[in-house]
């Protein structure tokens, strides 16, 4: 009996090791494009509220280092305002409802800039970084070329501009061979955003329950 307790507690201590849901709190940075402008975050625990007026801005957050290896992640969003669909693709038109950043860098640049700010991150050589969005006028998997990271980033569909609930999955690992070839490196850090600067209009949504795995 005390050999299977022992066994059942080394799953569960591996389990915990490995799936973590990652709060919205003070570790999250806001960071703005413009003096004058940017989205309103309203962190709730295990959940985040956004409201994005005419406005851009990212909300970042460092990854501890024990979930630099992380495979997968999950999340649930809704969004009770919507932008119209754009385009993407198209740097200055490229308005999407929320999108969920996933940034990569090798371990021992990972290591070397730890604490780095975001704007820093970003245009490292060696980021990379899989945007999943909700948002645009492409068909649901679309991956497509970031126009603002050039080969570093990729923009993933995960469903067009619209209102509505959902509750994602996303394999990191895979979608990272895809979109930049080989194994994928170290999650260093997360992002959350919403921009509707270039079509004058208004977001209103909703993050919650972010696990790592």
């Amino acid at each position: 009996m005390r050999r299977t307790l022992f066994a059942g507690l080394m799953i569960l201590t591996a389990t915990a090791a490995t799936a973590s849901q990652i709060a919205f709190d003070d570790s999250w940075k806001h960071q703005k494009f413009s003096l004058f402008s940017g989205n309103q975050y309203t962190p709730r625990g295990t959940a985040l509220d956004m409201v994005s007026d005419a406005s851009v801005s990212l909300l970042y957050r460092a990854v501890p280092e024990p979930f630099w290896q992380v495979s997968s992640a999950s999340w649930s969003w809704q969004v009770s305002q919507s932008v119209p669909p754009t385009n993407l693709a198209l740097k200055g038109g490229d308005d999407r409802n929320l999108a969920m950043y996933f940034v990569f860098l090798p371990q021992a640049e990972a290591e070397r800039v730890r604490g780095a700010r975001v704007t820093r991150l970003l245009s490292h050589e060696d980021v990379r970084v899989l945007v999943y969005v909700w948002g645009g006028d492409h068909a649901p998997g679309a991956f497509l070329d970031s126009p603002y990271l050039g080969p570093r980033g990729k923009t993933v569909v995960l469903r067009a501009s619209g209102t509505g609930q959902a509750r994602e999955r996303v394999d990191l690992a895979s979608d990272f061979a895809r979109a930049f070839g080989g194994q994928r490196t170290a999650l260093v850090g997360l992002a959350v955003s919403g921009d509707s600067d270039d079509t004058d209009s208004r977001i209103t949504g909703r993050i919650s329950g972010l696990t790592l795995q």
